[in-house]
């Protein structure tokens, strides 16, 4: 597994394991289990998937340490309202059966200040309850307020929509993460799997003796500063995910791919689901 450092000192599993849109109950818990049987480290969920209870339970009958296991979740932006954050959190942690949080990220902007968003994350930090916190679905804008707050500049990630066919945050907000130390976690790194026969893809995964799949997850993971989180629902599909980490891609590789799926050129507004 291939790890990128946070902050504050902390690392997180370069690739992990989404379950947005994987139903609460078994199919959730075998997900989770087929990963961390093949290697998967770090597992993400958020409270509004309605599955941080299967995921818990799938993490103790795995029998595998917790402190082994990078955990993430989200607070909804409905959360946020006065007493409401600390509440919301505190459901979260039971569902998951876990005393902290390695990381928990604002899902989504919401009618309340990101003041007082920083300042609850903050306080759940001090508190040993949170690991280190961070944004999710923020473009630039909104992430150099967040770091001109007081403490705002502890944000550890922002995860937001990134793939071959969504490349818009390359123009600006990859960069400016690169600039701030602030990794980006990438969601649907695949596209939703429109992209798998994809002529490109079909010839350079050839070169490599590999899968599209496993393309796009070394292309998504290329550098340093992007993490991604693929969903899987098959084990099959968890281990063909794990194996884009001993993926190397070539300079031609990357020219064939820019060719096919262009970088941006122009300022895109920050796509989302």
């Amino acid at each position: 597994m291939h790890y990128v450092q946070l902050n504050q000192g902390n690392k997180i599993p370069q690739l992990g394991l989404g379950v947005y849109q994987t139903a609460d109950g078994q199919q959730t818990m075998d997900a989770v289990c087929w990963a961390l049987e093949a290697g998967y480290r770090h597992i993400d969920t958020a409270k509004i998937y309605g599955n941080e209870k299967s995921v818990g339970d799938a993490i103790r009958e795995s029998k595998i340490p917790r402190q082994q296991i990078f955990l993430t979740t989200k607070l909804w932006n409905d959360d946020i309202r006065a007493g409401r954050t600390e509440e919301a959190f505190n459901e979260s942690l039971a569902a998951l059966q876990t005393d902290y949080i390695d990381l928990y990220l604002l899902h989504w902007i919401g009618h309340y200040p990101f003041s007082e968003t920083v300042r609850a994350l903050a306080e759940l930090q001090q508190e040993g309850k949170i690991r280190q916190w961070g944004m999710s679905n923020l473009d630039v804008a909104d992430m150099e307020h967040i770091l001109s707050l007081p403490h705002g500049k502890e944000c550890a990630a922002d995860q937001v929509l990134y793939n071959l066919r969504d490349r818009g945050i390359e123009y600006d907000l990859i960069p400016w993460c690169g600039r701030h130390g602030i990794p980006v976690m990438a969601y649907t790194p695949l596209g939703e799997g429109r992209l798998r026969n994809h002529k490109t893809l079909v010839e350079i995964a050839r070169r490599h003796d590999a899968t599209p799949t496993q393309i796009m997850l070394a292309w998504e993971m290329r550098t340093q500063n992007v993490i991604a989180i693929p969903k899987a629902s098959s084990i099959a599909h968890v281990e063909e995910n794990a194996r884009s980490l001993a993926i190397i891609l070539t300079e031609e590789d990357l020219r064939d791919i820019d060719k096919a799926f262009p970088a941006p050129t122009r300022k895109i507004a920050l796509a989302g689901w």
